[in-house]
């Protein structure tokens, strides 16, 4: 088995890059927000009055978790829509985000097309493809970037750049406040946590090695509530892209009501879960007792489980911490399974075959 702690095994295995680009967050992240910035919003921006961010796959992680914020940030009804067509209710008082990193991406170009014809305000966010000609093509405002910070150049790495130039344009139509200091804040924070889970940190003392450690030859099923399921909804998208395993994502308190009975047959299943619990002292009271009990049903059940305690004391950081630290642990767990994170062979040959 490779040992986490040789920077030369593991690039013998990552021919990819995708450590690099784990390791340039903060810079992605400060890259789109300055750019962001410094872009003119069209008044129309403002005045609507709902927002759909439509997108597939990494591109709507920046939606999933601005999402995750809403009950305590947003002004007015956001949804992230994953699908080729808008919901009804997209009309001319509507802001629709196209997120597509590739620019390439059917179902986003799909809602576009829609989107125009539903006379609905858009604005794109793109390094460039069929997304950025449809936004020359009809005049939109968009954010057309450059992935520098990216090294890897896959989207799911490039997730700075999803989140933060949705932030950064959902703080200029003045939909959600998030301050410049606030972002800073976030920065330092990624950079503290990059050394404290990242190659040069020994094992034994780096949870997110010994997390992915743990999820060695097991099926991880995570845990998360509130202001924390859209980052570790892309910890789940990361394990099946990055890592190569199957993944799933449950919410409590919706999985009290539900998932514990799910949790006898088949008992041979039982020797592969391993659930992780994100525990959070910002999730509100009436979740929070629901943790500790939720976990003891499982082990009841003689299933593996363990917990990863958010330590950062602002909701928004801790949306962050929990990226980093999922990222780490989905590029360990490729490591011990010893396969390239980078290339997504069956997602490519599922494309391919649908462009046909």
């Amino acid at each position: 088995m490779i040992n986490l702690d040789s920077q030369d095994e593991i690039k013998k295995i990552d021919k990819g890059g995708i450590l690099s680009s784990i390791e340039r967050l903060p810079y992605q992240i400060s890259q789109a927000w300055e750019e962001v910035n410094k872009l003119n919003i069209p008044q129309e921006c403002l005045l609507s009055k709902n927002v759909v961010i439509s997108g597939m796959g990494g591109s709507a992680l920046g939606g999933r978790i601005i999402d995750s914020l809403i009950p305590d940030r947003v002004r007015t009804p956001i949804e992230v829509f994953t699908e080729f067509h808008l919901p009804n209710y997209v009309n001319k008082e509507t802001l629709v985000v196209l997120s597509s990193y590739s620019g390439n991406t059917q179902e986003t170009l799909s809602a576009g097309h829609e989107a125009i014809k539903r006379g609905a305000t858009i604005f794109c966010v793109t390094t460039g493809g069929k997304l950025k000609e449809f936004a020359n093509e009809n005049s939109l405002p968009s954010y057309i970037f450059e992935p520098k910070e990216n090294p890897s150049n896959q989207p799911r790495m490039g997730l700075g750049y999803s989140i933060a130039s949705i932030l950064a344009i959902l703080t200029k139509c003045e939909f959600i406040t998030i301050g410049s200091d606030e972002i800073r804040g976030v920065i330092e924070l990624l950079n503290n946590f990059l050394k404290e889970y990242g190659v040069t940190c020994s094992q034994n003392s780096n949870l997110a090695k010994l997390t992915a450690k743990k999820l060695l030859k097991r099926i991880p099923i995570l845990i998360a509530s509130e202001h924390l399921v859209g980052s570790v909804h892309s910890f789940k998208n990361q394990l099946n892209e990055n890592s190569k395993t199957f993944s799933a994502l449950f919410d409590i308190p919706e999985a009290n009501h539900h998932l514990m009975e799910g949790l006898r047959n088949p008992a041979q299943a039982k020797e592969f879960l391993h659930l992780l619990f994100f525990e959070s002292a910002l999730y509100s009271s009436d979740v929070k007792i629901r943790y500790p009990i939720t976990r003891e049903v499982v082990e009841k059940n003689e299933i593996e489980t363990s917990v990863y305690t958010l330590r950062s004391d602002k909701k928004l950081l801790q949306i962050f911490e929990t990226l980093i630290f999922g990222s780490y642990v989905s590029f360990y767990l490729a490591m011990l399974y010893a396969v390239d994170p980078a290339p997504i062979p069956w997602v490519d040959y599922f494309k391919e075959k649908i462009a046909r």
